[in-house]
């Protein structure tokens, strides 16, 4: 299924808002691992131009999402099971840091921006929706990451993010949508409520869950 064009918010640049068209295709799967990257099938799907979808793709290499293979071209990278356990174990550190500044630095109106994606999510999975349970994801992780005001954080974390997001749509029969959207809720509700502390053991949740469930897939 492709997604729809994507119109570009006012508050957002070109180039961001075709990362995240990419983010989402590369996430769920639509752009599968090895696939090749063809920029005029790109803009046909997004309704995006040249310039934008080049600058967003150099952001996806530049963060490993995408690979450059001789005479190959860009393709998709291999969903590597085996590094994930690592990955997550950086991924805790740096979203505890997120979280913390998250919940000492957000505004009233990004706090119930937070709030409000984590009840989407709940949703969301309460009604079996798994695109606009990853849509509420997307969208919490964006709002989080302007709370925490911590560029050099969020700039580490996302390409992590990323990752474990592919890795539990690709392996999603292996999950728990419901547990996945409890432990986020729990972050949300930290964040949202100033308490550094709770947001800090909701991050630290998420990250269990996702170790978890990252173990359970590859022993299989």
């Amino acid at each position: 299924m492709q997604p729809p064009k994507v119109t570009t918010p006012n508050k957002m640049r070109a180039a961001d808002v075709a990362y995240d068209a990419i983010e989402s295709m590369i996430v769920t799967l639509q752009l599968k691992p090895g696939a090749p990257i063809v920029e005029s099938e790109l803009i046909e799907i997004t309704g995006l131009g040249r310039t934008p979808l080049r600058e967003a793709l150099m952001r996806m290499s530049s963060n490993g999402l995408i690979v450059q293979l001789p005479r190959r071209g860009l393709i998709v990278k291999d969903i590597e099971a085996a590094e994930h356990v690592t990955l997550i174990e950086t991924r805790r550190v740096i979203e505890r840091l997120i979280a913390t500044s998250a919940a000492r630095r957000a505004t009233p109106q990004l706090r119930q921006d937070i709030y409000n994606c984590g009840e989407q999510m709940v949703a969301a999975a309460n009604n079996g929706k798994l695109e606009e349970f990853m849509t509420s994801d997307q969208a919490l992780d964006h709002v989080v990451h302007e709370a925490c005001r911590n560029p050099s954080a969020v700039a580490a974390v996302i390409p992590l993010i990323i990752k474990c997001r592919r890795f539990w749509y690709a392996y999603q029969h292996e999950g728990d949508m419901h547990e996945a959207a409890r432990c986020h809720m729990l972050l949300a509700k930290g964040i949202a409520d100033g308490n550094e502390e709770a947001a800090a053991q909701g991050a630290d949740n998420l990250m269990n869950y996702l170790e978890s469930y990252t173990r359970k897939v590859i022993n299989g």
